[in-house]
């Protein structure tokens, strides 16, 4: 029953009902094909198709071995069925469940429920599967759906401690089970399963392998590594140049100012309304001369009302449903959302944000509502360019970083485009990922870390959150105004630091423009959180600003190899098995240990220090690693430590 057949760079397994493929797919690595079909799809995705690797395979018509590098996969005929079992350096880190494994549930056409199931290994970790609002960041004993939402990107890789990583190369909603009793992938609607085994040395080796797959981060600005201010919302010009103002008078570091959505006349005509942004040539001009950057909100969504509406719906350059009307978003009206996977669409909407915007010199955008985000999630209802929902869904946000990169860069532009949500290789666009409309909270302080370290170990690099968190922050309460001067210290140790959110409205507060359709939250700046604060934050403010230069260091490590520059403890300790435990702490760069507070009350915590001696970057007191140590920081201190000898101790003066 069966028969495999060995090519000249692949082995092939084919019987009723299944058809596979093992093939070199880059260095040490392995891509895997299953289906129904009698043709398998070479359809690579955001995959990039790498050099041709020459591989040993050897065996017959009932068992085939192939070795790329120190990746091997073996491929058994077994009753009925086959199986797979991939080994590195001649250990078994992977194997298929023989009953489980290939069985495909018919959709429509040619189109199946797919999936891969693998036996359980009780000693595996795993690290990655992109961030939503949770504290799992070892993913081990978990199962999460692949989807996007708000505050969700689901990134379906994952890195195993057993020192390899698994790309699952489907863009359609699904699932992934990394459970006790298996691990699985599904995906709801597929032409094929396809996923890619990726072996190496050390989680930098595996991280440079999967980047050369997916693509590397561009260069980053110089100006995108200082402190982003932006609140929801500045409602006019003038109100957002008082601000910029302010700073520069304070003689406050600032890098960038962010004037968020609803500055537009109607959702889809992608320009400011001249009624409160009277001069947007001017207002950019002055920001410049400050060396301030900024940043403009764009949202995906259109509905009649809007001016281009007409246009894009007769070319197809809208999301439509395969059953019903437009309307699958509700704000302010019925929306829906351009359809950023025709390049049609593409064309024309940098055509509108051409004239309106970057000819005023706005040249860095926030790509709101990236995931797409729609209600209800009935991605099997959505008519995309590149295909239905169910099979592309995932691959919504890469499209829309791609439409601002590929104009961005035929302009000759540096890229950082601020985003809600991506997908394997959105990081080659100049993704600035940030972890959704997150609660101003400890608990979602914890999860932030969290969302951080798992995008880090999905290609990620450049990452940041809302600082203080987005919804109900309360500027005058004692928790609120501890929780932002906790936050800012993790800020300061992200790659990108970026205050935001809607606080609420003190009794004080002057409603300045009662005509406007989306109202701004309180005060956001950072003098409006107590004098005491201002402060602290002042000084968190002025050491990123120091900081500067070692960010940038790293952020060109990032584009050249894929190692990013915040990154789980056992990245660089990937010997020290305390460091597979650690989920709130972690490297900043290859020289600065951080561990935040993320607690309400907290002053103390413990900290683990591998081999070697850091020193305390408050008293420089040293430490020998190999051991937790009791650290206390009151409000206005931080934990941090730096390797013994690095020079990046000058920074904390």
């Amino acid at each position: 029953m069966g028969q495999i057949v060995i090519g000249e760079n692949n082995i092939t397994f084919s019987m009723r009902d299944k058809l596979v493929r093992v093939e070199p797919y880059g260095k040490d690595s392995i891509r895997v094909r299953a289906s129904r079909n009698t043709v398998l799809s070479d359809e690579t995705w955001t995959v990039i198709p790498p050099s041709e690797v020459r591989c040993d395979i050897t065996g017959d018509a009932d068992k085939a071995v192939l070795t790329n590098g120190s990746l091997s996969v073996e491929l058994t005929k077994i009753w009925c069925d086959y199986q797979l079992v991939f080994y590195k350096n001649g250990v078994e880190i992977l194997r298929t469940r023989k009953e489980d494994d290939g069985i495909f549930r018919h959709i429509e056409g040619n189109n199946y429920c797919v999936k891969a199931v693998f036996e359980a290994n009780d000693n595996e970790h795993f690290y990655g599967l992109g961030q939503e609002q949770q504290s799992c960041f070892d993913r081990k004993g978990c199962s999460y759906d692949l989807v996007h939402y708000n505050t969700k990107s689901s990134m379906p890789f994952v890195y195993s401690s057993l020192g390899y990583g698994f790309l699952w190369n489907s863009p359609g909603t699904g699932r992934c089970e990394l459970t006790r009793n298996h691990t699985l992938w599904t995906c709801d609607s597929a032409y094929q399963a396809d996923y890619i085994v990726i072996g190496g040395d050390t989680p930098a080796d595996i991280m440079q392998k999967y980047c050369a797959l997916t693509g590397f981060a561009p260069k980053f600005p110089e100006w995108a590594a200082g402190f982003w201010q932006s609140k929801m919302r500045y409602e006019s010009q003038d109100d957002l140049m008082a601000v910029a103002r302010e700073y520069k008078k304070r003689d406050l570091p600032i890098s960038a100012i962010v004037i968020d959505f609803f500055h537009w006349t109607e959702q889809g005509n992608w320009e400011f309304d001249p009624t409160l942004w009277h001069d947007p040539k001017a207002m950019c001009d002055e920001l410049k001369s400050l060396n301030i950057e900024p940043v403009v909100s764009i949202w995906p969504t259109i509905n009649p009302n809007s001016k281009n509406y007409a246009y894009m719906d007769d070319n197809n350059m809208l999301v439509r449903t395969e059953n019903g009307q437009y309307g699958i978003f509700p704000f302010n009206g019925q929306q829906t959302y351009i359809d950023v996977t025709n390049p049609a669409t593409r064309a024309f909407l940098w055509e509108q944000v051409r004239k309106n915007y970057y000819e005023y010199g706005i040249k860095t955008f926030w790509l709101d509502q990236s995931e797409p985000e729609v209600h209800p999630q009935q991605f099997d209802n959505l008519k995309f360019h590149i295909g239905n929902g169910a099979q592309t869904a995932l691959l919504y946000p890469y499209y829309y970083a791609k439409t601002f990169y590929d104009a961005l860069k035929a302009e000759g532009e540096d890229v950082a485009l601020l985003v809600r949500a991506s997908y394997p290789g959105s990081q080659k666009f100049g993704t600035v990922v940030w972890n959704g409309d997150i609660p101003s909270t400890f608990r979602a302080l914890r999860q932030s870390v969290v969302s951080g370290l798992s995008m880090a170990m999905c290609g990620i690099p450049w990452w940041n959150s809302d600082i203080g968190g987005f919804t109900g922050g309360d500027i005058e309460s004692d928790y609120f105004r501890e929780l932002i001067a906790r936050w800012f210290q993790f800020g300061v140790f992200c790659p990108v630091m970026r205050l935001h959110g809607t606080r609420k409205k003190p009794k004080n507060h002057v409603d300045r423009h009662p005509e406007v359709l989306e109202k701004s939250g309180g005060d956001n700046e950072i003098w409006s959180f107590g004098e005491r604060n201002y402060g602290i934050l002042k000084d968190l403010l002025e050491l990123r600003e120091r900081l500067k230069p070692y960010i940038i260091k790293h952020m060109n490590i990032a584009s050249e190899t894929g190692t990013p520059i915040m990154r789980p403890m056992f990245f660089d300790f990937c010997e020290d098995e305390n460091c597979y435990t650690l989920d709130d702490q972690y490297m900043f760069g290859s020289d600065i240990l951080f561990a935040p507070i993320l607690e309400e009350g907290q002053t103390e915590r413990r900290v683990y220090l591998p081999q070697g001696t850091w020193v305390r970057t408050t008293d420089k007191q040293e430490f020998d690693g190999g051991q937790f140590v009791s650290c206390a920081a009151k409000i206005d201190e931080f934990i941090a430590f730096v390797k013994k000898g690095s020079s990046a101790i000058e920074y904390f003066a």
